[in-house]
């Protein structure tokens, strides 16, 4: 259902924004990640095993 989707996860970097990421890349989904915290954005990217990522840091 999210195959080659675009899916934008606000306070992705901890909480439910953080599983929903986790749950979106496994359903094969591209993802933006944002949230205040970009060192806290990339910890997440970085447990997702995919290329198809942009982090967005936002206050």
């Amino acid at each position: 259902m999210f195959q080659d989707k675009v899916v934008w996860i606000t306070g992705a970097s901890a909480g439910i924004g953080e599983a929903v990421a986790y749950e979106m890349a496994h359903a094969g989904a591209k993802l933006v990640l944002s949230a205040r915290r970009e060192d806290e954005l990339l910890r997440v990217a970085g447990n997702i095993d995919t290329d198809d990522i942009l982090i967005l840091p936002f206050d």
